[in-house]
């Protein structure tokens, strides 16, 4: 019978069974570039991925003209960066 565990995020997630576990770790002790990590450097690893910013933005669905979102659209990426700059600018602008 096939075990689940529940993810944080609320997903569900198959386990391996004991024959599956088994061809898994052989594959890991057969492939010479790489090993299966030890508990005490799992614990040591860092996480990946971009550190937690201290100034949070906030989600949210927006419907901008046609002509706004293609003209910060072709000025290259990082255009939302932008794009919040000069939302920014106004606010301040506007106090």
């Amino acid at each position: 019978m096939s075990e689940y565990i529940t993810t944080k995020e609320g997903r569900n997630l198959q386990l391996p069974s004991d024959e599956e576990d088994a061809a898994i770790n052989a594959g890991i002790a057969a492939d010479p570039d790489t090993y299966e990590l030890t508990n005490e450097e799992f614990t040591q690893s860092r996480p990946i991925g971009r550190p937690k910013s201290d100034h949070t933005k906030m989600l949210l669905s927006v419907r901008y003209s046609p002509e706004v979102v293609n003209f910060f659209k072709a000025t290259g990426k990082g255009w939302q960066t932008r794009m919040n700059a000069v939302l920014q600018d106004y606010v301040a602008s506007h106090r």
